[in-house]
């Protein structure tokens, strides 16, 4: 079985981990948000520590490729694209909401068979990035960006809807739903990512090193703050 590191920068989230043979064997995590730059390159060297691994008995490294922070993205890419390249070997890039849909399910079993998984990552104000999924954390609709009003999510809400992630809990007192169910707490984890990690693994299904890039879903813009003077 595959010896598999993980990275995810692409929230508030800095997480780290190694997996083998399907198992969990070490995980570094900071939820601050702002060290990521710091953070990663310690954290690779620790896991790799505790679980008496080089990074040349690396089978892949998973990375979460978005969407969410468009620096914190950045980070992750670039310092997976080195050392996939310094090492040889080839990257797996996961949809950031699809691991939170994971992880949702994983807290979360007794969600009904039926139910549609809406992961939420905060983007300005109202608007967040989501993406539905079903119980199987199979995808439904392609992550887009939502400006979240009374009517969003209406032609979703005919069956029980699972809201969940860092961009939610601004969104309770918006979807007044007996369907719409919000879940506290759900962040981006090792499990998720291995259970994702295996799968793409197991199917070959690995992305270009040099040429892939994050997915962003909007395009950068940078803002000046008001009390700028020149």
């Amino acid at each position: 079985m595959a010896k598999i590191l993980h990275i995810d920068t692409s929230t508030d989230v800095c997480l780290v981990a190694l997996s083998e043979n399907n198992q969990i064997k070490a995980t570094r995590i900071d939820t601050n948000g702002q060290n990521h730059s710091k953070l990663i390159g310690t954290f690779v060297q620790e896991v790799l520590s505790e679980a008496a691994c080089t990074a040349n008995e690396l089978n892949t490294v998973a990375l979460s490729a978005g969407p969410g922070s468009y620096t914190g993205l950045r980070i992750g890419t670039s310092f997976v694209k080195g050392l996939c390249f310094g090492v040889g070997i080839p990257v797996i890039t996961l949809p950031t909401l699809q691991i939170l849909a994971q992880e949702a399910l994983l807290q979360n079993p007794g969600i009904e068979p039926n139910a549609r998984l809406c992961p939420m990552i905060d983007a300005r104000r109202m608007e967040v990035y989501t993406a539905v999924y079903n119980a199987q954390v199979q995808e439904q609709t392609a992550a887009w960006p939502e400006i979240v009003t009374e009517t969003s999510f209406q032609e979703f809400l005919n069956q029980p809807t699972y809201f969940f992630g860092n961009g939610s809990d601004k969104c309770q007192n918006t979807l007044q739903h007996p369907n719409a169910h919000f879940i506290a707490g759900i962040q981006p984890s090792a499990m998720a990512m291995m259970l994702l990690a295996e799968k793409a693994y197991q199917a070959g299904q690995f992305a270009d090193t040099a040429y892939f890039e994050p997915f962003y879903l909007k395009e950068f813009m940078a803002t000046m703050p008001k009390n700028k003077i020149f």
